[in-house]
């Protein structure tokens, strides 16, 4: 099984552990030793499926002014977790690559390790519920049909994706590929860089 198999391999795991405890109080545990990869990996997706989900309430058509304004904030908060578990993966990864010599013509990838795997982990949740409405029988036949081409697609985007985050950490290990660690810098939940924040806290 290559890299990305494996990352796959987790983030489906937590998949099916959310869908497995939804509804209760408690999130499904991390299985992993906190200081592994692959602690990193199942709680970005964990995070993922959280969002998604919330996502899925946000288009409530009756949802009350007060509940949205809630989720909308849990989502926030989120979307900085999410943020700040790929910046982690990258950490990992840029030490894994700290020795590795680079050739001096090797192109830069516009990419990180960290934020393809950020798209393969929500690809995973997108099968999920793609599979879970291809069986939605008593939605039509048309309907069911159309589901199981678009899983097809899925599948097909998935196993593209796998090779190419595969590619490119051989790449990266073989010093013909560089790729950089970009901190993304959110400035909304930030009080000193959202202007609506900074300006209510100097109105105080």
């Amino acid at each position: 099984m290559s890299f990305a198999e494996k990352c796959y391999e987790i983030f489906e795991r937590s998949v099916d552990d959310y869908h497995l405890r939804e509804g209760k109080k408690k999130d499904a545990p991390n299985p992993f030793g906190a200081d592994t990869l692959e602690y990193c990996l199942y709680e970005k997706n964990r995070v993922d499926s959280l969002q998604w989900h919330l996502e899925d309430r946000m288009r409530a058509p009756l949802i009350e002014p007060r509940e949205a304004l809630e989720v909308k904030r849990r989502i926030d908060a989120l979307n900085q977790w999410r943020t700040a578990l790929v910046e982690q993966l990258d950490d990992r990864f840029a030490e894994e690559f700290r020795k590795i010599p680079c050739a001096p013509d090797a192109p830069l990838n516009t990419e990180s390790l960290g934020w393809a795997l950020d798209r393969l982990s929500i690809l995973a949740i997108r099968v999920y519920h793609m599979r879970e409405e291809s069986m939605r029988y008593e939605a039509g036949g048309d309907h069911c049909a159309e589901c199981v081409r678009r899983l097809s697609l899925l599948l097909e985007q998935r196993d593209d994706l796998v090779s190419a985050i595969d590619r490119l950490r051989a790449d990266v290990l073989a010093g013909c590929r560089r790729v950089k660690v970009y901190r993304q810098m959110k400035m909304y939940n930030d009080p000193d860089l959202n202007p609506v924040l900074y300006r209510k806290k100097k109105e105080e």
